[in-house]
């Protein structure tokens, strides 16, 4: 009987075998099995004696190949008790039914003590697989959507060890999910927009609504700092609708990822961009991934997502540092001593901060009382590396009081947004390839490189500023998400006075040089879209 482990995303298949001999009555499992798959002959002994059959007098042993593979949890019970009832003939295959049709075929499933099946986690990943080599699967009932939702021809779905046995011998088939197609997803359909979450509700903050508009059109990074109360949380919970669908892959991996999760994977969520919102207290494991199973992290589970990290230099700076590889290479390897496995983690980093620990400095509502060194120790918790590789960063100040209830006010909806950015990013899927802020910096120049006016704006900015290297990469990228707004098609000075005004901690001190630097660009000048 056939099955398959979970390493990670990967499902390698497992043949499990069975053999009876004589001998003292027992039951030996092996195969690099755990404590859980080892416990498994108690619950499958239960299991047959409940349902009816006989559970066989002798030396039982079921080998899960190959060897050295690690198995854990309780899918391998079913095709064990299966492998048991097949050994002993008390199942047999129907005269007009092959009995390769048995093998074409993998069973999950955690046996109850009285043979109910049931739910085991990770089946998607598996269902995945299987659809790739055109192999059926029987599933436990509760799993069924899970199943669907990546093989939708070929899962079927029992509720009892004994559905299964008759499914076998042909006397009642198990039918194909009914629910398949309902619950595959639709890339065709639009984005499930939160009508209670829309870019008008955030009042004022012009600079910071167009940066989250170029930041969703480019996929970039985006850094917000404001007092508290000036709505960067709210413009981070209103990024995921203004993205675009996800295609029916990236779907298929964001819940791949979420099914080998802790929490499971909801059926109801296929098609949804993760939002990720872990507390400042989280560690690095929890962050990237780790544990004693290496689980995935909320880089992960952001895959084709958002990570939005509140009150950014509250988190421990080794968490943050861990932030810097998979912010570059859109993957986190977790290693440990048994095993190594490599994680998606193509997520878009949305981070909000305090100008200060009190949250007051430069606001003409309230007086500050922190020190020049007490703020450059809060913001140096944040490492320069880190916000090198932040794309935008703007500064919200507290909105005044008259433009909650100034009437008139000319806002783009989400709806406006959302069209605007979807048209973007099909301008960059059609030149090349992926988003700009995932290009890679030998495609830059290519894609990038500015005319000759925004060349020496940029030059001149790079001289001023001290802007690294890859501070200047990142700018050329946010300057090329700013002509597929406008549909530009190439790079002038105006995107490049704008996408460095969108950059503020790199003129910090230097206001005046910005001032001489952006004139030409009119760059402050630029209406929300």
């Amino acid at each position: 009987m056939a099955c398959r482990a979970q390493v990670g995303l990967s499902a390698p298949q497992v043949q499990v075998e069975v053999s009876l001999a004589s001998g003292l009555p027992g039951l030996c499992i092996v195969g690099l099995a755990a404590t859980v798959v080892r416990e498994s002959k108690e619950r499958v002994r239960a299991a047959l004696i409940h349902s009816g059959f006989e559970f066989p007098a002798g030396r039982i042993t079921v080998s899960l190949s190959p060897a050295d593979l690690p198995k854990e949890g309780g899918r391998f019970d079913l095709p064990i008790a299966l492998g048991i009832l097949l050994a002993s003939g008390q199942l047999r295959a129907p005269a007009a039914s092959a009995p390769a049709a048995w093998t074409r075929c993998e069973y999950y499933g955690e046996l109850g003590l009285t043979g109910e099946l049931n739910p085991v986690p990770g089946i998607l990943p598996a269902a995945a697989q299987a659809q790739r080599q055109g192999v059926e699967l029987i599933v436990p009932h509760a799993n069924a959507a899970e199943a669907c939702a990546a093989a939708p021809a070929l899962a079927r779905a029992a509720a009892h060890l004994l559905e299964v046995c008759a499914h076998l011998r042909g006397i009642a088939p198990l039918p194909l999910c009914a629910h398949a197609r309902a619950g595959a997803h639709d890339p065709s359909a639009p984005p499930r927009a939160n009508a209670r979450l829309d870019l008008t509700d955030v009042r004022g903050q012009s600079l910071a609504k167009r940066a989250l508009i170029i930041a969703a059109a480019g996929a970039h990074s985006l850094l917000m700092i404001g007092p508290p109360g000036s709505g960067k949380s709210m413009l981070a919970q209103r990024l995921p609708d203004l993205l675009p669908a996800l295609s029916h892959d990236e779907a298929l991996e964001v819940a791949a990822i979420a099914a080998v999760s802790t929490a499971g994977f909801d059926p109801a969520r296929l098609g949804e961009r993760p939002f990720r919102t872990p507390h400042h207290t989280a560690s690095a494991a929890a962050l990237v991934g780790g544990g004693a199973r290496a689980r995935p992290g909320e880089v992960s589970l952001a895959h084709h997502g958002v990570l939005f990290l509140d009150e950014l230099p509250e988190f421990a700076r080794a968490v943050l540092e861990a932030l810097r590889e998979p912010l570059e290479a859109g993957v986190v390897s977790v290693a440990r001593s048994a095993l190594q496995v490599q994680y998606p983690a193509a997520f878009q980093l949305i981070a909000a901060m305090n100008p200060c620990p009190c949250g007051r400095l430069g606001d003409d509502a309230g007086s500050c009382n922190c020190s020049s060194p007490v703020v450059q120790r809060y913001r140096g918790r944040v490492s320069g590396p880190l916000l090198d590789r932040l794309d935008l960063q703007v500064e919200m100040p507290r909105v005044p009081a008259a433009q909650f209830d100034a009437p008139g006010l000319e806002e783009t909806s989400s709806r406006t947004a959302a069209a605007a950015v979807t048209e973007a990013r099909g301008i960059q899927r059609a030149r090349q390839g992926t988003c700009n802020a995932r290009l890679a910096d030998a495609d830059v120049p290519r894609w990038c490189t500015p005319d000759a006016a925004g060349r020496r704006l940029l030059d001149t900015a790079v001289e001023r500023f001290g802007l690294s290297a890859r501070s200047r990469t990142r700018v050329l990228k946010v300057a090329r998400t700013i002509a597929d707004l406008e549909r530009v098609p190439h790079v002038g000075a105006a995107q490049v006075g704008e996408a460095m005004m969108l950059r503020c901690l790199d003129r910090a001190g230097r206001e005046p040089a910005l001032r001489a630097v952006t004139a030409p660009s009119a760059a402050c000048d630029r209406r929300p879209l």
